[in-house]
């Protein structure tokens, strides 16, 4: 398992997590946004009439209202990228970090107009009557090469069924495991509620929205999406408040590090301008989906008349996404100061690198080699051979990194008692075969750890991580939610209606089993898959950017 996990992050490095593949998605969102003359900012206000239901007629085909199709794409994106993955992009990236985040969302209201737009005006209906749509549709019809001679090369089915298959296998790497992994392990953490009874209740509420259909969970996350927003916002406005003497300050320094990267400041060694690019842009854009293809399925589905209507609606959800919640979660991060703090926790052995010598943060040459070396500059040299542990104490002297800063007052642990032996380390990695021992100290947080500790840094004390955990209950579970009928639509794409109900059972069982196992080698399954989903998708944009223009000049010239 250890070896496809190590093969599935080396194939990701050279797809999903390689700078091309950034700015393949950067690249299609502003070639739209100039081609189709700023949709995004033009037809806002239009697209919020829209939703309203200003311009509804009667007779209009589809299974869910525009508000019903927004409230299930928005399930769908908002999910623990909103809390976790802002957080890491801050630890990576500093402050301007954030700004990268909102340009990717700017752009990406462009790039899910379009998307969806296509997906709607090519969506079907099933023997049922039910609507499948999604871009693998668009792909079949549209995407075929008509020879010379009158001979089609069916190039679009092709896409259209690998589309389709990535679709299903981020209906479980991105959408199920890992979300009930991470709920299960936050409510652990907060209430001391085990693994699997929360899996349980999870998975039993689960089966009871998906198994009634697209109408079910429409109903479901209708009422969902606002009541978690509003939790939210209000948990994260008291942190900015509670914090109110470092807003201004913070957000200056969002705008002020964009083309410089960040200082060095408290246990942060500082950030370039490449890495706080590269990170703020990657975080985006796994936060709003935009490009992914995912929210078109839900979109196909909204009784409209015309299919740039619904184009318009989509335009909402990066900005109520990642401009709005995204921004609110990055604001309580930096007022609060905790994303420069180190804080004792307990060290995931993935996240430490052990050094060849001894740095001193404090020493400015130390401290300029740490930058090089954390931000891929230069690397410096790493430790082989083993760690002498004596009653908890390691004797060696190099320096430790954990979560990207020198870690202090380390102890190891076997089975809660301090430890006493020797701990192998190979290029910089721990090499430990027994999961009892465990390695605690003072450092850095990223992730969800460390919106945690931001919001206990307000009003509400140690209260706050109970703000986060909600949170990351209600986001995850919607995206749970959300995705089941991604995956249930491309099953019907590739095998048929009949087959719909086996997946939606396999999904329930999958996502209980996940809620007390690790789903490691899942998500970096999800992240291969989520790359094949958007690569053909954004190829499927392209090569249709002139039917797109015209679609929308006749919406206008018919409305």
């Amino acid at each position: 398992m250890q070896n496809i996990n190590d093969f599935l992050i080396s194939l990701h490095q050279y797809i999903g997590g390689n700078n091309w593949f950034v700015f393949l998605l950067l690249g299609t969102g502003i070639f739209f946004t100039i081609y189709l003359k700023f949709p995004q900012i033009r037809y806002f206000k239009h697209a919020i009439r829209i939703v309203r239901g200003k311009y509804d007629k009667q007779g209009d085909k589809g299974d869910t209202s525009h508000f019903q199709a927004l409230a299930t794409a928005l399930s769908g994106t908002v999910g623990t990228g909103n809390i976790a993955g802002v957080a890491f992009a801050v630890h990576l990236g500093g402050p301007a970090a954030l700004f990268w985040m909102l340009m990717t969302a700017v752009f990406g209201m462009c790039t899910k107009f379009v998307e969806v737009t296509l997906s709607h005006k090519y969506r079907d209906f099933d023997k049922k009557g039910m609507v499948v749509g999604g871009p693998m549709y668009y792909m079949k019809k549209r995407l075929n090469i008509k020879l010379k001679n009158g001979k089609m090369i069916k190039t679009g089915y092709v896409l259209g069924g690998f589309f389709a298959l990535a679709t299903i296998l981020s209906s479980f790497g991105t959408g199920s495991l890992p979300q009930i992994n991470s709920i299960s392990n936050s409510v652990f953490a907060t209430f001391g509620i085990q693994h699997i009874v929360t899996g349980s209740i999870l998975a039993f509420l689960l089966a009871l929205i998906i198994i009634g259909g697209i109408k079910r969970i429409a109903k479901v996350t209708e009422m969902l999406v606002p009541f978690m927003a509003i939790i939210y916002f209000i948990g994260a406005a008291v942190v900015i408040i509670s914090n109110y003497e470092n807003f201004i300050p913070s957000l200056i320094s969002v705008f002020s590090d964009v083309f410089t990267g960040t200082a060095a400041i408290g246990g942060f060694v500082g950030a370039s301008f490449s890495f706080a690019f590269n990170n703020g842009v990657n975080r985006g854009l796994f936060s709003n989906e935009a490009g992914q293809g995912s929210a078109p399925i839900a979109h196909a589905a909204a009784r409209a008349h015309e299919p740039v209507s619904e184009g318009m609606v989509s335009i909402l959800e990066p900005f109520i996404d990642t401009v709005i919640i995204c921004m609110l979660t990055g604001m309580a991060l930096l007022s609060s100061g905790a994303w420069h703090e180190k804080h004792y926790n307990t060290f995931q052995l993935s996240d430490i690198e052990v050094l060849a010598k001894q740095y001193d943060e404090k020493n400015a040459n130390d401290l300029m080699l740490l930058n090089a070396h954390l931000n891929n500059v230069e690397k410096t040299t790493l430790y082989t051979g083993n760690l002498q542990v004596v009653e908890g104490v390691i004797q060696q002297e190099n320096s430790i990194i954990h979560s990207r800063s020198v870690a202090e007052d380390i102890k190891v642990f076997h089975k809660d008692k301090l430890y006493d032996g020797e701990i192998p380390v190979v290029d910089g990695k721990i090499k430990l075969n027994n999961d009892e021992i465990k390695i605690s100290g003072i450092s850095l947080l990223h992730s969800a750890p460390l919106t945690n500790a931001a919001f206990t840094k307000s009003i509400f004390g140690s209260y706050g991580n109970i703000i986060v955990t909600i949170g990351l209950l209600l986001f995850a579970f919607s995206t749970s939610i959300a995705w089941s009928y991604y995956g249930d639509r491309a099953i019907t794409y590739l095998f048929g209606v009949k087959w719909v109900m086996p997946y939606r059972i396999i999904f329930v069982i999958a996502f209980f089993i996940a809620s007390f196992i690790d789903t490691t080698i899942i998500w970096n399954l999800s992240l291969i898959s989520v790359a094949f989903m958007t690569i053909p998708n954004l190829i499927g944009l392209l090569l249709l950017h002139s039917e797109m223009k015209t679609t929308v000049k006749d919406y206008w010239e018919d409305f």
